[in-house]
Parts: C-alpha cells; sequence; structure tokens
C-alpha cells in the first residue's frame, strides 16, 4: 500500500541529438543501423508476457529498399485475439490495484532505457522500415517517445491531485480509476512514438490494453515491446497482435469487456469503427471510451505582411520532412500576388538542393513513402496535375519504385482554390498553392476555412498583428493546433498538446492531461463523521 504522497521527477524535454560528422552519436547509430540491416528476424506477437508465434507471416521490407526483407512476423488468429483479451482482463486484477507510483516507475525507467541502452536500436529500426532519416527518427522514436513517458507520469499525479471540497464534517475524495476491461489500441505507421504511447499512457492510468500495430510498424514495435518488458511491464497488461485488421477489431469490439478505443489512423476507418462500437453498445457493460487522431489537410496561410523567406521554409519543411507522412504536414497554401515571385524563388532553389535517397545516406533530406499503395495513390494525383487545365508543377513532379517507394518533392500551383489537391488528403511530398490577391485576404481565410473537412494544423505567416488576430479568429475552428509564423507540424508533449476536431478527431490533445483523463473513471467518495440520528429537518418544527 502507499505510504505517502509522493513527486514524480520533474519531466523535463529530452535533447535532440543533432548526429554531426564525425561524432559518436552517429558512428553509433549508424553501426547499428548496419548491423540491423544485415540481419533477418521472426518477430513474434506478445500474449500475456510470452512469444506467440503463428505458422501465418507478414513480410517486412524497407520502403527505400524494397526488395531487401528485413523479417517476417507472425499473423494473428481470432483464438490468439481472444487470448490477449482474455489475458488482458486477468491481468487487470491485479494492475488496477497497482498504486500508481509503482506503475509511473515502470514508465519512467521505460524512458530511461529509450535514452540509453535502446536509442540506437529504436532509431534504427525507424529508420529501417520506416524509412525516416536520423533526424525525423531521433525526434520521433527517441525524444517524443521519451517526453510522452515523462510528462505522462507527472500529468498523472497532477490528475490525481484535482480533489474537492471538504469540510470539517465531511471529507470529499475523487478516485481516479482505470475503466472496467480493456482497452484497444490501434496504432500508424508514422510515429513510433504515437504507436508506443497509445498503449503506454492508457497503461499508466491503470488500464490492460490490447495493441495492433500498423503491419508498416512492426518492426519498431518489436523494440517498444523489448523497452517495456526490460522497464518491468507485468504480463498481460500489454499485449501486441499484428494481422488482419478486420478479424482483429470484430473480435474485440464483440467482447462485452470492450471499454476503449485508443486510435490514430485514418478518418475513414475511424469512423467505420465508431459506427461498429455504436451498433454493438448494447454488448458492452459501460459506454466505451472513443479517442482519435486522424487525418488533416492542413494549411499555410500568407499575409502580405510576411517575411517570405520565412515561407518559403515554413512550406519546405511544412510540407517535405518525412515525405510529407504527418498527419500535421502542410499540403494546401495561400499565398498573396505581391508575395508569390519571392517566395517562389527561394523555394526552387532551396528544393534543387533537397536529395533524395536511403536513410544510410545521412546527407539525405527525404527518403521514400512506406509503400507501393502509397506511391501509387500520390503518382495518380501528380499525373492529373500535370495533365490539369487548372494546375501546374513549378517543382519535382517525378517518381520511381524500381528501387524504392521515391516520389520529388512536388509543388503544384493551381487557379482554383477548389482544385481536388487542394481538397484532399495526399499524405505524401505534395503540396498545392493557391495564389490570391492581397486585397482578398478576408475571402482567402474564408476558403481555408470551408475547404476541408478536416481541422487538425494550420499555420499563418505575418507581420501585421491585426491580420495574425484577424486570422486567428477566423480559423479558430479549422485548426487544433495553430501555428503563428512557424510550420504547422512538430508539436512537442508539454508544450504543445496535439489533436483536432472535425474530421481529424476527438482533439483529445495527447502530450497533455486531457488525453489521460479520458482513460479513467472518477469515483467520488464523501465520508460523513458523524451521521444524524433524527430524519427531521429544523424547518419541521
Amino acid at each position: 500500500m502507499t505510504k505517502g504522497f509522493f513527486e514524480v521527477p520533474i519531466a523535463e524535454n529530452e535533447v535532440v541529438r543533432t548526429y554531426a560528422p564525425e561524432s559518436e552519436e552517429r558512428i553509433k547509430v549508424m553501426a547499428t543501423y548496419t548491423a540491423m540491416k544485415q540481419e533477418q528476424i521472426d518477430i513474434p506477437m506478445f500474449i500475456n508476457g510470452e512469444d506467440v508465434s503463428t505458422d501465418a507471416k507478414g513480410t517486412m521490407v524497407m520502403p527505400h529498399d524494397h526488395k531487401h526483407v528485413l523479417g517476417t512476423y507472425s499473423l494473428a488468429q481470432k483464438s490468439n485475439v481472444e487470448h490477449a483479451i482474455s489475458s488482458a482482463l486477468e491481468a487487470r486484477k491485479t494492475w488496477s490495484q497497482t498504486p500508481w507510483e509503482q506503475r509511473a516507475a515502470i514508465f519512467l525507467k521505460a524512458a530511461e532505457l529509450i535514452e540509453g541502452p535502446f536509442r540506437d536500436r529504436i532509431n534504427a529500426s525507424t529508420m529501417l522500415a520506416q524509412s525516416k532519416t536520423i533526424h525525423q527518427a531521433e525526434i520521433d522514436a527517441a525524444c517524443e517517445l521519451i517526453d510522452f513517458l515523462r510528462f505522462n507520469a507527472q500529468f498523472m499525479v497532477d490528475i490525481y491531485g484535482g480533489q474537492p471540497e471538504s469540510s470539517s464534517a465531511v471529507w470529499n475524495r475523487v478516485e481516479y480509476r482505470p475503466l472496467e476491461g480493456f482497452v484497444y489500441a490501434v496504432t500508424p505507421f508514422n510515429f513510433t512514438s504515437i504507436a508506443a504511447n497509445l498503449a503506454a499512457c492508457v497503461a499508466m492510468m491503470g488500464n490492460v490494453v490490447v495493441w495492433k500495430p500498423s503491419d508498416h510498424q512492426v518492426y519498431s514495435a518489436k523494440i517498444i515491446i523489448d523497452i517495456f518488458e526490460a522497464a518491468g511491464v507485468p504480463p498481460g497488461v500489454i499485449n501486441v497482435v499484428f494481422g488482419d485488421p478486420k478479424m482483429i477489431t470484430d473480435t474485440v469490439l464483440e467482447s462485452p469487456d470492450f471499454a476503449g478505443l485508443h486510435f490514430t489512423g485514418s478518418t475513414d476507418i475511424f469512423k467505420l469503427l465508431w459506427t461498429q462500437i455504436g451498433n454493438n453498445i448494447n454488448r458492452y457493460k459501460s459506454y466505451p471510451r472513443i479517442v482519435g487522431e486522424t487525418g488533416g489537410k492542413d494549411f499555410i496561410a500568407v499575409h502580405s505582411s510576411a517575411n517570405p523567406d520565412e515561407v518559403s521554409v515554413g512550406i519546405l519543411r511544412g510540407a517535405f520532412e518525412y515525405q510529407g507522412q504527418k498527419c500535421s504536414a502542410a499540403s494546401r497554401a495561400y499565398i498573396p500576388q505581391s508575395l508569390w515571385p519571392a517566395v517562389k524563388e527561394k523555394l526552387l532553389k532551396d528544393l534543387k538542393t533537397v536529395k533524395i535517397g536511403s536513410p544510410e545516406d545521412l546527407s539525405n533530406f527525404m527518403t521514400a513513402v512506406i509503400h507501393e499503395g502509397s506511391f501509387d495513390k500520390l503518382v495518380k494525383y501528380i499525373d492529373e496535375a500535370k495533365a490539369s487545365s487548372d494546375a501546374e508543377i513549378i517543382s519535382g513532379g517525378n517518381y520511381d519504385k524500381s528501387v524504392g517507394y521515391f516520389i520529388e518533392p512536388t509543388v503544384i500551383v493551381t487557379t482554383n482554390p477548389k482544385y481536388d489537391t487542394m481538397c484532399t488528403e495526399l499524405f505524401g511530398p505534395v503540396i498545392t498553392i493557391y495564389i490570391y490577391e492581397d486585397a482578398n485576404y478576408d475571402e482567402m481565410l474564408k476558403l481555408v476555412d470551408s475547404t476541408s473537412a478536416y481541422a487538425l494544423t494550420g499555420a499563418i505567416f505575418a507581420r501585421d498583428r491585426y491580420a495574425i488576430l484577424q486570422a486567428t479568429t477566423a480559423l479558430e475552428n479549422c485548426a487544433g493546433n495553430f501555428y503563428i509564423n512557424d510550420k504547422p507540424t512538430g508539436a512537442v508533449v508539454g508544450q504543445q498538446p496535439f489533436g483536432g476536431a472535425r474530421s481529424s478527431g476527438t482533439n483529445d490533445k495527447a502530450g497533455s492531461p486531457l488525453n489521460l483523463m479520458r482513460w479513467v473513471s472518477p469515483r467520488l467518495i464523501k465520508e460523513t463523521f458523524v451521521p444524524p440520528t433524527d430524519y427531521r429537518y429544523p424547518f419541521l418544527g
């Protein structure tokens, strides 16, 4: 039992390493990358603290060299998913009663393991199988994941400290109980940190989890499993299954003990899951918590008072880091006519210096998109732009999948503000720009707000403070994370809680106490020290 009021170590954001040429950190991570690349591994599922293998296998390849096989992984049968659920429910009996500081210690230890002995492995795995540059891997798989684990412990303490008023006669207190049942975590390929956090933050609050990673993130998911095991996460608390998403989801959502969904992925899939949960609502013991962060059609809006060099860098970094495969990536921009020549000149000049290739070459700014399906979808939109009278490709537009799924950073300029690539989420290195008349700033802001169903991230570039105020007000509903004179990507845990509304999700803000609050069910306890012994109130006389 707890025997004191404890404070967790004060959370600070992990320092991003530079991996400068000739540095020891660069040499170490690339040695790990090379060694892991030369291996072929078979990854089992992880259920009730044990490796579980099946005869059915999926294959893992490198997107930047898709003929290079990294290994295989086991595909779940229905019985495996049922085993994961029953293991989670059995583990809940003990885990839900484990004192909070014991839970916190496990995940704080996990953060230290990532900071130290696992850092090179988790970064290298993210480079190999998700085709991130070392910089993108470092800020994701290492730093952001460390930050999630450390700050979540601090947020947990803040939540538990939220207590009601009491009097000398009555003591009121609130318990923040874990949900009754298990939580289903469904995670994406593009961020190793998100994949880990969607399971870890739920477990830290005393819940048990069935986790289904993306097929294209299994390789780094194995490192996460190893870290959690090394940190001391008890058997059955986090169970990991791979394979057919429909079968796994159907099995999970059939269970009366399903208590919540923690999801990051496509809007269409999230809506299907929400519908399925609604259709099953009568079978559940409680109303499931549904938390999702989904798509985005993220914007950069520019006022004529903006610095064109800052706008150009915001576009290049915002649209093309990690090949535009971020939910927050800039994919549409609105630039005033007076500023466009200067923005265009710098943007095209800088794009000529952008190198594309394997993350093994640390001079590359971009690598490959995640798989052939993504490649083919992006090529379709690029080819349509080449043939359209409403659009012109002013940079990029070339692609090649003979070795890896490589697409040049592509800039489309359109005369139609509702052109397809201004409205549709592409999830790749393509941005579409609309040039507007300077005098039409008000109308441009209305276009930004009305063009997309999404509301995840967006940015305004301006030096005129009244223009910034106007944009901040006009665009209040179309971005959950709004940036002033900065690219619309790169949210930092504890500094910029992340999430959007409309078709971009439930806006429960990962990296803040708001998200953790969804994974507890408060119980108010009122204790009266001297209960009355007469039912009569004074007004009765």
